[in-house]
């Protein structure tokens, strides 16, 4: 385990930068995790992380990205349900990318 320390807060993480303490996520360390990740934050990368943080909360389970695409297809539009646009979003693998920068474990499945 390791800490990161941001604005006299510290945020505990695990060995591949998962936050350990849900509770603990803010969007100061969403941004600091994005910009560890070389994720450009945008309007359409909060959107994906807040519908994950949604996600989480109701279901208690980080998505897949076949459950994340079809999830989001179904709130956010087919345009942005799709694996491409994600990809685009989060090159280095969309649910395993966004799940760390939305404060949440990693999905299942994902290596």
């Amino acid at each position: 385990m390791s800490s990161v320390e941001l604005n006299g807060k510290s945020y505990e993480t695990d060995e591949e930068g998962y936050l350990v303490n849900l509770g603990e996520w803010d969007e100061d360390i969403a941004a600091y995790l994005a910009e560890q990740e070389k994720v450009d934050m945008t309007p359409s990368h909060w959107e994906v992380v807040n519908f994950l943080r949604e996600y989480y909360n109701d279901y208690q389970i980080a998505p897949a990205i076949r459950v994340l695409t079809k999830a989001i297809g179904k709130k956010l539009g087919a345009e942005k349900g799709n694996s491409k646009y994600l990809y685009e979003l989060f090159p280095y693998g969309p649910a395993k990318q966004a799940c760390k920068i939305a404060g949440l474990p990693k999905p299942t499945g994902c290596i």
